[in-house]
């Protein structure tokens, strides 16, 4: 498939899970990569020669997306370096897990400012560029609990849930100019934070899911790339759940 041949993307948080498969995917159906890092560096580069070797086009950036400057230098970066911006996927996030009455006011803002402002920096400033070319294609990771809750989980749900209401405000303002904003939610998917749950804990969550398995990140990352393409032009301000069923 090379569904986005010339299409330019940033993905944020790209070094690793969820975001490497989603640049290894669009990568793979011909578009142009920028990859986005805060920490993982070494990843990042990995990841970006795994497409070069197999004859895509891949630059790495490094920034914070909660810090303004930074959000607004990825956007800059990939212009110069690209020759433009088609798709923006925000997916940088971590998680600072903990019941609420333990979790730190640090731990609570370091979620939200990544996981939440970080998608608003970066949409702001790519938005003003798909304004001008009348086009584009912006797709946020917000996740399962963002709608359900989770307990111990109050600063990332409430970061993924607020992507929710943002996807679907920014849906409405640029929708007149030609660009889409949709979300994915994912649920369990097979990256390390499950893969460092222990075995019981394990056992419940499966329990749970109606297909009895866990997603591999390469699902999520081929829905992504459908609402990239010129196929998903008519979806905007959609959420899509990728949870085996967890959220029925």
């Amino acid at each position: 498939m090379r569904g986005l041949d010339g299409k330019r993307a940033l993905i944020t948080g790209a070094s690793r899970g969820i975001g490497r498969d989603v640049a290894l995917r669009l990568a793979s159906e011909g578009a142009n990569v920028a990859l986005n890092y805060q920490s993982g560096g070494v990843e990042a580069v990995a990841v970006a020669k795994e497409i070069t070797d197999a004859g895509g086009t891949a630059i790495v950036v490094q920034g914070s997306v909660s810090i303004a400057a930074e959000a607004e230098s990825l956007i800059e970066r990939t212009l110069s370096d690209l020759g433009g911006l088609d798709i923006l996927v925000n997916n940088a996030g971590i998680t600072r897990d903990n019941l609420v009455m333990r979790m730190s006011e640090e731990d609570w803002d370091a979620v939200l400012d990544t996981n939440l402002k970080g998608a608003f920096l970066c949409t702001k400033a790519a938005v003003r560029l798909m304004l001008r070319q009348r086009s584009g294609r912006i797709v946020n990771m917000s996740s399962v609990v963002g709608i359900s809750g989770n307990a111990g989980q109050a600063n990332y749900s409430a970061a993924k849930a607020g992507l929710i209401g943002f996807t679907k405000t920014i849906a409405r303002e640029v929708a007149s100019r030609g660009i889409t904003v949709n979300a994915v939610a994912p649920g369990f998917i097979t990256t390390r934070m499950v893969e460092g749950l222990g075995e019981g804990v394990r056992a419940q969550i499966l329990g749970r899911i109606p297909l009895a398995r866990f997603g591999a990140p390469e699902e999520v990352a081929a829905c992504v790339a459908f609402l990239a393409s010129d196929d998903a032009a008519y979806i905007t301000g959609q959420v899509v759940g990728i949870d085996g069923g967890l959220g029925l």
